[in-house]
């Protein structure tokens, strides 16, 4: 990474100013955006927040205007794939406070993918001070409470520098975005229908699927267009081995209730641990239904009566169907989904007690 001392010394103080710059926010939703039709797309914000690592420590961080950065073309992220990310919301909440939601879970996640790419540890404290910065900086651009929209984050580590061999790389940055992003539904729940991909797999057994690498998004690019080219809105993968077993969607988790009103989430070496999963099931927990993560057969599928895909973006995406060759397994609604989403997004929201204590304030 390429810096001028000039610019390093004055992003650095712009950094370190934040705090102050804080008590000063312009307050959520007052940015000139129309917050009912924000969808998901990438929007100019004030700024992003950046944190070097070299010879072996993180450096104090400084702020991106323009959300570009430079990196050298023999980067271990561009050669190699040497990068993991994570996506959370922060939300404008019912009490005024704004709020990180569940950041501790993903923090624990791109632990887990810093050690499997041999990458240097992000404390929790640099995570969450990251996170509460670029929520600082962007504060005018959280969604109003009330719009269903919230700040996405996206939390981006990679390893740069100049380096032909496959290695460690010389340097790491850890990067946090931000964007604006709207209520994925309008007026409840809609569900859409999938496609059992059958020519390629997602991730193999003891590979890096149960890690949030950058380069596991990619080859699904492919399978997704062939897929909406069909008229379906999603892929389900299953595993590698033996296209058996249910793994998970294009970028989500598979949630599945059973008649007896069971939550079944399917459990393998190369699935993605979710953290809305988490937050889903602890909800159906509360509410009283039994929860079950294990192994999930294909077969097993037919007996569903409602099947989600799971994730931060849209927290449960309904199934109307999902096609597998010839076959085509359709269910009975999603009565128990849109009770498990209401739960979740009404935590998030801060309009519904937070028991398990996710929503992580931030000051302004």
């Amino acid at each position: 990474m390429q810096h001028t001392p000039s610019t390093m010394r004055s992003s650095t103080l712009l950094l370190r100013r934040m705090g102050a710059r804080g008590l000063a926010s312009k307050a959520p939703g007052s940015a000139n955006l129309d917050w009912g039709n924000l969808g998901f797309q990438a929007r100019p914000v004030n700024n992003y927040v950046r944190y070097n690592w070299k010879e072996g420590s993180w450096g104090e961080g400084s702020l991106i205007p323009d959300g570009m950065v430079t990196v050298h073309a023999l980067s271990n992220a561009l050669n190699y794939g040497q990068a993991v990310f994570e996506g959370l919301k922060a939300y404008h909440c019912a009490d005024g406070t704004v709020c990180a939601f569940n950041p501790q879970a993903n923090h624990a996640r791109i632990s887990g993918g810093c050690e499997r790419l041999f990458m240097p540890e992000v404390s929790k404290d640099l995570f969450i001070s990251g996170i509460e910065k670029v929520i600082r900086e962007n504060a005018e651009f959280i969604p109003p409470h009330g719009t269903g929209g919230a700040l996405y984050i996206r939390p981006l580590l990679f390893g740069h520098g100049a380096q032909l061999g496959l290695g460690p790389a010389p340097e790491y940055q850890l990067v946090f975005a931000c964007n604006p992003v709207g209520a994925y539904y309008k007026g409840g729940l809609e569900g859409v229908d999938a496609l059992v991909v059958e020519n390629f797999d997602r991730a193999a057994p003891k590979g890096v699927g149960n890690v949030k690498v950058a380069g596991n998004y990619a080859p699904d690019v492919l399978p997704s267009k062939e897929a909406k080219g069909k008229g379906f809105s999603v892929c389900l993968y299953l595993d590698a081995a033996t296209h058996s077993y249910v793994e998970e969607f294009s970028t989500s988790n598979f949630i599945g209730i059973t008649e007896d009103n069971t939550v079944v989430a399917p459990m393998s070496p190369s699935i993605l641990k979710s953290t809305t999963k988490g937050v889903v099931l602890q909800a159906a927990k509360d509410m009283g239904m039994k929860v079950e993560e294990r192994p999930v057969k294909w077969e097993e599928v037919r007996g569903l009566k409602e099947v989600a895909a799971c994730g931060t973006a849209v927290v449960l995406t309904p199934m109307n169907s999902i096609t597998r060759g010839t076959e085509v397994v359709k269910f009975q609604g999603h009565d128990t989904i849109s009770k498990l989403y209401d739960a979740v997004t009404g935590m998030q929201t801060g309009e519904l007690p937070d028991p398990h204590g996710y929503r992580h304030h931030v000051a302004l």
